[in-house]
């Protein structure tokens, strides 16, 4: 059977490498299409070298533009192939204007669209993802969630029972399978610092990084965590350019500790991330990576698409308040951080769950059987 996959920013890849190769595993004709939403070689190319993943059949190419126009772009670029590939099964993943785009081109040429990681709601409409997900969810048939709270999510929104299948977590797939070699790279020792010896910071979120006075604030909570602990700052290209835009002097200037360091490849960002004392970030992916490494993470915002990773997790919400963040930080840094548990199926086994159930999909592209291993009973 074609199912045709595709990709196009960096949290994609983590979820789409170990459900491919699954799927070419169990037999599966599954094309790789890269829409090329991330196309520099830091937040791209090196996540597919990382993550053993092949390189794309197809690369759209459409680069960045605003949501409107690189919504277009993909669109219009994705349709030929769709066309061409003729496929049965469409797979998206995660909450990416890729992930919309191709779904939408997918069910309007009656194509069925099966969406990784569905059913993550944070209720915040304000956010592009929020919107993204919740459009692919209602075009979807087949729903492929990662928690119990996901699933509740989709059936209070009214989907069928019958078309959700929780997997779990394929995020985790990829963690589990790379933290081994992530660990034997040196990172660590490579930039000075020792296991559990260093904050680790991630920003990239509009709402945190275009507001001069978010940015500020969460800036000068990192530099006063510095003063206790390094912090390692690698910046994304677009929080780079906002923080030089700031008037008065550079963070690394006036907290030499707070280190603004390059984007950084999978690899080397596990290795922090499993090693780090502490992890502040405004990322969904790495609410989850902490939870299963069993790291303490605080998130720069006032709600998560991921409750799990509150409830039965390493993660507490923290949102933009300088005192709650150095409050919360305090607590990791003197010994009395939260300990929580990686949730049911965040195991390293969602890709070949996932293969499993493609494997009962009929022409149309729908399900003819239940989970051959057991399906979820859903509540």
């Amino acid at each position: 059977m074609k199912i045709l996959c595709t990709v196009g920013a960096r949290p994609n890849f983590m979820k789409v490498a170990p459900v491919l190769e699954a799927l070419r595993r169990h037999g599966h004709d599954a094309p790789l299409v890269h829409t090329g939403q991330h196309y520099d070689r830091k937040m791209s190319e090196v996540f597919f070298d990382h993550l053993g993943m092949p390189a794309p059949d197809i690369n759209l190419g459409v680069g960045s533009a605003s949501h409107a126009v690189q919504t277009a772009r993909i669109l219009e670029a994705f349709e030929p192939v769709l066309l061409e590939h003729a496929p049965r099964v469409v797979l998206v993943a995660g909450d990416v204007n890729s992930t919309i785009a191709c779904a939408l081109v997918a069910v309007k040429h009656g194509i069925a669209v099966a969406h990784l990681e569905a059913g993550l709601r944070s209720g915040d409409r304000s956010m592009p993802e929020e919107i993204n997900r919740v459009l692919t969810d209602r075009i979807s048939r087949i729903l492929l969630t990662p928690s119990k709270d996901a699933d509740k999510n989709l059936i209070r929104e009214n989907v069928p029972k019958k078309w959700i299948y929780r997997v779990g977590n394929a995020m985790i797939d990829s963690l589990f399978s790379h933290i081994d070699a992530a660990r034997s790279l040196g990172t660590l020792e490579k930039l000075g610092v020792e296991e559990k010896g260093f904050a680790l910071m991630t920003l990239h979120r509009p709402s945190n990084v275009d507001e001069p006075r978010v940015l500020t604030r969460i800036l000068s909570a990192a530099g006063e965590i510095s003063e206790e602990i390094p912090v390692l700052f690698p910046v994304h290209p677009r929080t780079r350019k906002r923080i030089n835009d700031l008037k008065g002097a550079k963070p690394s200037e006036r907290w030499p500790n707070l280190r603004m360091l390059e984007p950084l490849g999978y690899l080397e960002f596990l290795a922090l991330q499993g090693g780090a004392k502490l992890v502040l970030t405004d990322s969904g992916g790495i609410q989850e990576e902490t939870t299963a490494l069993g790291v303490p993470c605080l998130t720069l915002r006032e709600n998560t698409e991921r409750p799990i990773t509150l409830s039965e997790g390493t993660n507490i919400l923290v949102g933009t308040d300088r005192r709650r963040i150095l409050e919360e930080a305090g607590k990791v840094l003197g010994g009395k951080a939260k300990r929580g548990r990686c949730p049911d199926l965040w195991d390293g086994d969602t890709g070949e769950r996932v293969a499993l159930l493609f494997d009962q999909i009929d022409a149309e592209g729908l399900l003819v059987a239940d989970h051959p291993t057991g399906r979820i009973p859903l509540e």
